[in-house]
């Protein structure tokens, strides 16, 4: 059965559309040329202007890459709904470093990191926003979506962008209309309001030691360790969603560790179904689904 599995996931990554993807430069930063792969639909019309998901991967700020398994799993779902779908690569600014992301990471450190990855966030936004008419995307449909480190920028992008870039000129166009995060948190909970709530569909481990299901320290860390900072994330989220009776998706994987940060293409569809109803026919739904963990393949 696992090696069923295994066959089942190396289809998916290999039946990638490949003939659909065209790569763009959006930003070069001193050494890093920042690249997104933009995935469009096989039975896309000229005429058509459709919604897009732009993604992060995940990695800690310190690896993973713009093309793998999960990041090809969310560009097929997003195209099979009738998405656009945009990969993108981000500076990695803790690898090769001796505390990476963890406890010893200072706070400052983890926070300027929060930063940078931001602001290659809105980058790539602002891209695929100034060439919207060649790219066929309609620039009021933009989904943030990421994993782990990639979702926790897209929720800050989403809702903090000003606690991080004060003078917010360059991005005062950009607007999204979704977000969706495996594994996800950030930093306050008090910058998600009445004003601001969209559409987030999440899906989070409730034994996450890495990205806290609830209100927690990133990566359990000690309130001695320099790298402690508080998170909040899809539990908080969503109970405040729920009090601001604004939409919410929560895949809540019971007794699931960081692996659920891991996009498998079964679970894509009820997010997207949640999209559809929501961001394209502005229903308001608040669901939760329960599920188990999966096998740990890749």
């Amino acid at each position: 059965m696992k090696n069923l599995y295994i066959l089942v996931l190396v289809l998916t990554y290999f039946s990638s559309p490949a003939q659909n993807m065209k790569t763009y430069t959006y930003a070069t930063k001193g050494l890093d040329t920042l690249k997104l792969d933009v995935y469009t639909p096989e039975n896309i019309k000229p005429t058509d202007s459709l919604p897009v998901v732009i993604w992060m991967h995940g990695g800690g700020f310190s690896g993973g890459g713009r093309n793998g398994i999960d990041e090809i799993n969310i560009v097929n779902a997003a195209n099979k709904n009738g998405y656009i779908g945009v990969s993108i690569t981000y500076r990695l600014l803790r690898k090769g470093t001796k505390t990476g992301f963890g406890c010893n990471c200072s706070k400052e450190d983890k926070l300027f990191t929060f930063n940078q990855a931001v602001i290659d966030f809105l980058d790539a936004t602002n891209f695929i926003y100034q060439n919207s008419t060649m790219l066929q995307v309609n620039t009021t449909k933009i989904i943030a979506a990421g994993s782990s480190s990639g979702a926790e920028t897209a929720l800050h992008a989403a809702f903090m962008r000003r606690f991080f870039i004060p003078d917010l000129t360059t991005y005062k166009d950009i607007t999204f209309a979704g977000v969706i995060g495996f594994a996800s948190a950030f930093l306050d909970i008090d910058s998600l309001t009445i004003d601001n709530a969209i559409p987030i569909a999440l899906t989070h481990g409730t034994e996450d030691g890495a990205v806290p299901y609830g209100s927690a320290p990133h990566q359990n860390c000690q309130p001695k360790k320099p790298g402690y900072m508080m998170l909040h994330g899809s539990k908080t989220i969503t109970e405040k969603l729920d009090t601001l009776e604004a939409s919410y998706f929560l895949n809540i994987v019971k007794n699931g560790t960081h692996d659920a940060a891991n996009v498998h293409p079964e679970d894509l569809d009820a997010i997207f179904y949640f999209l559809n109803k929501t961001v394209l026919e502005n229903e308001v739904i608040q669901t939760k689904k329960y599920t188990l963990p999966k096998p740990t393949t890749y």
